[in-house]
């Protein structure tokens, strides 16, 4: 049977996910097969595991911490947010239908015999599992059909960790009035507080944590700092998209559509030298812009729509007209085509591709590898550079006659085809991660710096897993640093 812990918080973005994939990659250095659980996921950021199923991207992170492979098992439920009061839900990777939050709220239990059929396929699997709540476990109105916090620890009798975030105050009431507002059972399933996102002495917040414990009767088993650590978060609360990356340079405007996902698939031009990057809906912003970026999103139609309400689709088209690059990824490609229909009705897009989308059931899936074909008419000579990345998207995109794709893809089956399309400027393409590949995303940022009429700060060639491995390794050094790991190891025995 598998050792297993529960990282829970007071709140949405206390910090479980990093915790979680902290604790795991330190299981995982001290000889433990480790891995994350989750069993609800909401999420627009996800990734595409090598059995071409889909899962949130945070477990697909954690995996990566605990230095084992991604396997769906580990988010179970995904739900992706297509308007403000439905989803689309996945289960094992697949999509089950869209639903309302009502609907699902009388579905979900019913979902509780695949949650259980995962978690044990991981159990047979790793001797540690460390699981992740969501949101708060005191959601009065939501705890009698739970199954994602304490319902879950309930079910696969885990100990809990509680994290706190001290940084948007209010950090004692957090705890006390989460831990108050559970059920009896449920209090004495919680063996430690994290005090999560801290600035300062330590020493100073001593007084607080005596009360703390003496209240509610739990240990504090770590102060953690405030962490700068460049790792895959959730995406509904993330700083990331809210910050202005780098300055001066190539100035890069990603669109902050409504529905935006995946907008993990820019970091590695975040961290590049001699870029400058943002996520704004500000037209000013747009006009300022080298390259304008159109992101992936779980709703096109209704995103394409706010574009043109917003009036920034005029925007993006006269900034082409005056030579700005503009980039499209997934759903926004689709958006830069002429047309997009969905059943009989059609919907005119940028008219900046020539090509026409028509949405269908039937959900593609796959990760994908390549290279570029149409290289020389797009920021210098790209062809035949290598691309490696993912495809999730529910619709089927038409060049018209003698368009030029940019560029070949081979999915994990070994099937071939054309993706994406060029036409001066402009690029779009379905696969996400496309500016993972190093030499691919120097090549085309000195192509774009050249058009720009700007020269290429290059820095040093960054190696992705190198840089990401790294990152790991701060957040596993704070997490021995600053939790009782002793006692943590105890709560597993």
């Amino acid at each position: 049977m598998s050792k297993k812990i529960m990282v829970q918080g007071t709140m949405s973005n206390a910090g479980k996910s990093l915790i979680t994939a902290g604790l795991l990659r330190v299981f995982a250095k001290d000889g433990h097969k480790a891995a994350p659980f989750k069993s609800q996921n909401m999420a627009l950021n996800s990734f595409v595991t090598k059995e071409g199923l889909e899962i949130g991207r945070a477990q697909a992170m954690q995996a990566e911490a605990a230095m084992t492979e991604v396997l769906s098992a580990m988010n179970p439920i995904l739900l992706k947010p297509n308007s403000d009061t439905g989803s689309q839900v996945i289960v094992n990777g697949e999509v089950l239908s869209d639903m309302s939050a009502k609907e699902y709220f009388k579905y979900k239990k019913k979902l509780v015999p695949d949650i259980l059929k995962a978690f044990h396929s991981l159990e047979e699997k790793y001797d540690t599992i460390v699981i992740e709540g969501a949101g708060s476990p005191a959601e009065i109105n939501l705890k009698q059909e739970d199954i994602v916090n304490m319902g879950m620890a309930e079910m696969v009798d885990a100990l809990v960790l509680l994290a706190a975030d001290i940084d948007r105050g209010g950090v004692f009431a957090q705890i006390y009035g989460t831990v108050m507002l559970l059920e009896p059972q449920e209090r004495q399933r919680i063996r430690g507080i994290i005090i999560n996102k801290f600035r300062g002495d330590v020493a100073l917040l001593q007084p607080g944590i005596d009360q703390i414990e003496a209240l509610c009767g739990i240990p504090v088993v770590g102060v953690l700092p405030y962490l700068k650590v460049d790792i895959d978060e959730e995406d509904s609360l993330s700083e990331r998209i809210g910050a202005r990356h780098g300055e001066g340079g190539l100035k890069i405007t990603v669109v902050r559509l409504p529905h935006i996902s995946n907008y993990t698939d820019f970091a590695p031009l975040e961290e590049e030298d001699g870029v400058s990057l943002c996520y704004t809906t500000k037209k000013e912003d747009l006009q300022k812009a080298h390259m304008i970026i159109l992101p992936g999103s779980k709703n096109t139609l209704g995103d394409l729509k706010w574009l043109k309400e917003s009036g920034l689709d005029i925007v993006i088209k006269r900034c082409v007209r005056d030579g700005a690059m503009v980039v499209g990824i997934c759903g926004g490609y689709q958006m830069l085509g002429e047309t997009i229909t969905e059943g009989n009705i059609t919907t005119s897009g940028l008219g900046l591709l020539p090509v026409d989308t028509v949405f269908a059931e039937q959900k593609v899936r796959t990760r994908a590898e390549g290279k570029v074909l149409a290289g020389e008419s797009l920021y210098g000579d790209l062809s035949g550079l290598l691309l490696d990345g993912y495809e999730i998207h529910m619709g089927q995109s038409v060049l018209h006659d003698g368009a030029p794709a940019f560029c070949q893809l081979t999915d994990q089956n070994g099937n071939r085809k054309e993706d994406g399309c060029v036409q001066g400027r402009v690029l779009g393409t379905y696969l996400h991660g496309l500016f993972d590949a190093d030499v691919f995303r120097r090549a085309f940022l000195s192509g774009a710096c050249s058009i720009a009429g700007i020269e290429y700060a290059a820095g040093e060639t960054i190696d992705r897993n190198a840089y990401r491995q790294q990152q790991y390794d701060i957040l596993e050094q704070a997490i021995r640093e600053h939790l009782d790991m002793d006692a943590i190891y105890k709560m597993l025995r």
